[in-house]
């Protein structure tokens, strides 16, 4: 399972590149304000300047053609960025127009299977079931990670990667990955909590407190 983060904090994903672990980024204009970013496009042409892999980032319009339109603006920004579409009849439509063209889609918002299977089916490069917010509402977000992977393992001309998206602790990476996701797309301080774990920390504590006990002999 490859492993993205979910910011458009640039300090953040300037650190977790040094890790060697994160291969994408995944954003949305939300994220771009709580980063304190002013121009959208300036903020997300840097991050894909950092990270070569895939950044996905949101269409902000309504509408077949207007999301078309700025969708096809949004590719020219980097040859790296994916378009997010949300899991409407009119997304699916837009989805469809945008495969044709080459231009990767990651279909967003997906709280069911059938969103899932419409998606993959209109030519989305990935799909992006919302575990935490299903889990708010006290549904289990991660059996729609399951469902949908082994809905699309069934289908060997089904390419459409899942991504397991609105991830809120380190345990839902674990699931994740069990349940075979492609990716799973992780906040910042998510990230670094995969990282800990407090045996490690006394290991490390105990070994070198050895250490200079040893040298001072």
């Amino acid at each position: 399972m490859r492993i993205f983060l979910d910011t458009a904090n640039i300090e953040q994903i300037k650190q977790a590149a040094k890790l060697g672990v994160v291969s994408g980024v995944t954003t949305n204009p939300s994220l771009v304000s709580q980063a304190g970013a002013t121009d959208y496009e300036a903020t997300i042409k840097e991050i894909c300047s950092i990270i070569s892999g895939p950044i996905s980032t949101e269409v902000v319009v309504e509408g077949v053609e207007a999301m078309v339109e700025q969708a096809r603006q949004i590719s020219t920004w980097a040859p790296n960025v994916v378009v997010k579409i949300p899991a409407t009849a009119e997304g699916l439509e837009v989805t469809s127009i945008l495969a044709k063209e080459k231009i990767k889609v990651n279909f967003t918002l997906c709280f069911s299977v059938n969103q899932a299977l419409l998606g993959a089916r209109a030519g989305a490069a990935y799909i992006s079931p919302f575990v935490g917010r299903l889990d708010d509402i006290g549904q289990d977000g991660m059996q729609l990670v399951r469902d949908i992977v082994d809905v699309f393992q069934k289908y060997p001309e089904i390419r459409t990667e899942v991504i397991a998206a609105s991830i809120r602790h380190p345990q839902h990476c674990v699931e994740a990955a069990k349940a075979g996701a492609h990716i799973a797309t992780v906040p910042y301080p998510v990230l670094m909590q995969m990282i800990r774990h407090p045996l490690t920390d006394t290991g490390i504590s105990r070994f070198l407190a050895d250490w200079r006990s040893v040298s001072r002999r």
